[in-house]
């Protein structure tokens, strides 16, 4: 009996000495590597690609700092009733604002035949000298869309589309008339020192060389070449 009494104290004593050993904590290295695994998320993040652009190096072309632009044109002058003819003009600008300038130009051209005079034989309703058209005319110009042009892949140049009107007198036929004109034109800066101009204007004035009182309209097409001072 008392053999099985000790057996049994044996037996309890040794279970709880087990019982211990599994709850003993683990060791710090182990711990530590099991509360890294359990913070790290299941997979990485992606990596982030930045683009690698190559920026080119563009040359633009600048007004430059002086606001006064003289030059010339050339271009063809359609006169009412009496055809369209070579014209030739020059040209002189004072930019008040990058938006705003002012203009006075002059220029000329000669009247072909009317179709009565060529029709009529020896009809002649002009001389020589009263066949040559010449215009004055001070304006006002509006830079509507400034912008650039790009050629090729390196080359850029400073542009604008603008809007040009104003009063002027025109001497033709013998007799200097009141006149009015206006148009658009578009503006390209290869340099900063140089513009090329292409333009469009109608020159407006009242005559009655045919007989009749009338509301004549002379529309010419002009390109030319200015210079910036």
């Amino acid at each position: 009996m008392e053999t099985r009494a000790r057996l049994l104290l044996l037996s309890l004593a040794v279970s709880l000495l087990a019982g211990c050993a599994s709850m003993r904590p683990a060791p710090p290295d182990e711990q530590s590597a099991a509360d890294t695994a359990a913070e790290e998320p299941d997979s990485a993040p992606p990596r982030v690609i930045e683009p690698e652009v190559e920026r080119r190096k563009i040359k633009v072309a600048k007004i430059d700092a002086d606001n006064i632009e003289l030059g010339g044109n050339y271009g063809f002058l359609s006169i009412e009733d009496f055809g369209s003819n070579a014209s030739w003009g020059v040209t002189a600008a004072y930019h008040v604002t990058e938006d705003f300038f002012f203009q006075g130009s002059f220029g000329r051209s000669r009247a072909s035949k009317t179709s009565y005079e060529i029709l009529g034989g020896n009809v002649q309703l002009l001389t020589p000298a009263e066949r040559r058209f010449t215009y004055y005319s001070l304006s006002l110009g509006y830079n509507l869309l400034p912008g650039e042009v790009y050629i090729g892949r390196s080359l850029a140049m400073n542009s604008a589309l603008y809007l040009i009107g104003g009063i002027g007198s025109t001497k033709f036929a013998g007799d200097q008339r009141f006149s009015l004109n206006f148009g658009a034109g578009y503006r390209l800066l290869p340099t900063d020192w140089m513009a090329i101009h292409i333009d469009v204007q109608d020159r407006v004035f009242r005559t009655d060389i045919l007989g009749t009182q009338k509301l004549v309209n002379n529309l010419g097409a002009n390109i030319g070449l200015t210079f910036f001072f």
